[in-house]
C-alpha cells in the first residue's frame, strides 16, 4: 500500500500540488471555529457567531462553481490567486471590525466565503495531467479524499494554537494567510501554470447541462446530510456521556475509519466502469449508519463511528472518478467545484435537522439522520443508472476506465 503512495508523490510536481491545496484548503477547515471564537471574544452572542460562521460556509458553497467556471475560462493562476487575496481581505477586514458594525462584519464574511479559490477541483483537474496513468489517477483520488480527514482535524488545531500564542483576531487573520500560501504554492506550479481546458461548449448551464453530473450532485447533497447530522450528533451524545472529550473521540474515530478506507481503497486496482463500483460503495456506506442510532457506551460507538467513516473516503473518491467522466469538455473545474458546493450545502442542512432531532430525540435522533441521508444518497444512484449510461453517450464523455489520461497541456511548458 504505502509503496504505491510513495511512488504516486515521487511524480513530479505530484507532492507540491497535494500539498500546496492542502495548505490553501486548511481556511475550510478553520474558518468556522476562528469565526466564533473571534466574534465570541469580541461580545458577540451565540446566535450572532453561529449565523455569521454559517454564512461563510454557504457563501463557501455558492462561490465554488462560479470561480470554477472562471477557471475553466482563464487558467488557474490568475483565477485563483486573485481569489485567494481578495478572501484573505474578507478574514482581514472581519479581524480589524469584529462584529459591529454588523453589515460590515456580514461583507467581510461573505467576501471571505465568495472568493474562496477552488483549489479541490483544480487539483483534480490537474491529475490526469500530472499522473497520465488512470490507476495512478484513482490512487490520487482517494489519497486526496483521505487526506482531507487529516485536514480537518489539523485546522481547529491551528486556530486553538494561534489565539492562544497571539489572539482570537490573529487566529481570523491566519486563515486567510494559510489560503494565500497554499495557493501560491500551486498556482507557481508549471501544471498549473500550463494547464488550460478543453473547448467548451457555451451554454449557460455549464457543467450542469450533463444529466449524469446532476444525478451525482443529489447523491452528493445527501452525503453532505450524513456528514452534517453526524457532526452534530456527535456533540449531542458527547453531552449524554458526561460532556468532556467524548464528541471529540467519536468524531475522531469517524475519521479514522475514513482515513483508513480511503488510503485502502486507493491501494488496490479497481476494474469495471466506476458508475457501478460507486452504486456498491454507496450501499456499503449506507449500511454502516443504521448502528449508530443504538447509541451504545464510549467502547461500543468508537469502532461503530470508525465503521460508519470507512465507507465515505472510497465514496468520494470514486465519485471524482465518475465527475471527470461526465463533465462536458471544457467544465471540469466547475463540475469538480459543484461537488464542493452540493455536499457544502447538504452538510449545512444535515446539521440543521439533526439539530431539530436532537432537541426531541437526543443523539439517537441526529444519528437517524445520518442513517437517513446515506440511505438517500444510495437511492439516488440506484434509481438513475440509465441517467448516468445515458450522460456519458450525450456529452462524449465515454471514456474507457483502463484508459491512461490524456494530457491537457504542453510538455514545453513544464520546466
Amino acid at each position: 500500500m504505502a509503496g504505491g503512495y510513495r511512488d504516486l508523490l515521487r511524480t513530479r510536481h505530484a507532492a507540491r500540488l497535494l500539498g500546496g491545496t492542502l495548505l490553501g484548503r486548511l481556511p475550510n477547515a478553520m474558518a468556522a471555529l476562528a469565526i466564533v471564537l473571534f466574534l465570541r471574544s469580541q461580545g458577540a452572542g451565540y446566535g450572532t457567531a453561529g449565523t455569521l460562521s454559517a454564512l461563510y460556509g454557504l457563501a463557501v458553497a455558492a462561490g465554488q462553481p462560479l470561480l470554477g467556471r472562471a477557471v475553466d475560462k482563464r487558467g488557474q493562476p490568475r483565477v485563483m490567486t486573485g481569489a485567494a487575496l481578495l478572501s484573505a481581505a474578507g478574514f482581514c477586514l472581519l479581524a480589524a471590525t469584529g462584529p459591529a458594525p454588523l453589515p460590515l462584519a456580514v461583507a467581510a464574511v461573505l467576501l471571505a466565503g465568495l472568493a474562496t479559490p477552488p483549489l479541490e477541483g483544480g487539483l483534480r483537474a490537474l491529475w490526469p495531467d500530472v499522473l497520465r496513468d488512470q490507476e495512478r489517477v484513482k490512487r490520487a483520488y482517494a489519497l486526496d479524499a483521505a487526506a482531507q480527514e487529516v485536514m480537518f482535524t489539523v485546522g481547529p488545531l491551528l486556530v486553538t494554537l494561534a489565539a492562544s500564542a497571539a489572539s482570537h483576531a490573529a487566529a481570523v487573520v491566519l486563515t486567510g494567510a494559510l489560503g494565500v500560501a497554499g495557493t501560491l504554492v500551486v498556482v507557481t506550479a508549471a501544471p498549473s501554470r500550463a494547464w488550460r481546458a478543453e473547448p467548451r461548449e457555451a451554454h449557460w448551464l455549464g457543467a450542469l447541462r450533463s444529466a449524469g453530473l446532476a444525478v451525482l450532485l443529489c447523491a452528493c447533497f445527501f452525503v453532505g446530510i450524513a456528514l452534517g447530522a453526524v457532526a452534530l450528533a456527535a456533540v449531542a451524545y458527547g453531552d449524554a456521556h458526561g460532556g468532556g472529550p467524548a464528541a471529540a473521540y467519536v468524531l475522531a474515530a469517524n475519521g479514522l475509519g475514513a482515513l483508513a478506507g480511503g488510503l485502502g481503497y486507493g491501494a488496490r486496482s479497481w476494474s469495471g466502469p466506476p458508475e457501478r463500483r460507486l452504486r456498491l460503495l454507496s450501499l456499503g456506506l449506507a449500511a454502516c449508519y443504521p448502528p449508530l442510532p443504538a447509541v451504545p457506551g464510549l467502547p461500543w460507538m468508537l469502532p461503530l463511528a470508525a465503521l460508519s467513516g470507512l465507507f465515505l473516503a472510497p465514496t468520494l473518491a470514486c465519485a471524482f472518478l465518475v465527475v471527470d467522466r461526465h463533465a462536458p469538455p471544457g467544465t471540469v473545474t466547475e463540475a469538480f467545484s459543484w461537488v464542493v458546493t452540493a455536499i457544502g450545502v447538504g452538510s449545512a442542512l444535515g446539521t440543521a435537522v439533526a439539530g431539530a432531532a436532537a432537541q426531541h430525540g437526543g443523539a439517537a435522533a441526529a444519528f437517524g439522520v445520518a442513517a437517513a441521508g446515506g440511505a438517500a444518497a444510495t437511492v439516488v444512484l440506484l434509481s438513475t443508472g440509465a441517467f448516468l449510461t445515458a450522460a456519458n453517450l450525450e456529452t462524449g464523455a465515454e471514456k474507457d476506465p483502463n484508459r491512461a489520461p490524456q494530457p491537457r497541456f504542453s510538455t514545453t511548458h513544464q520546466a
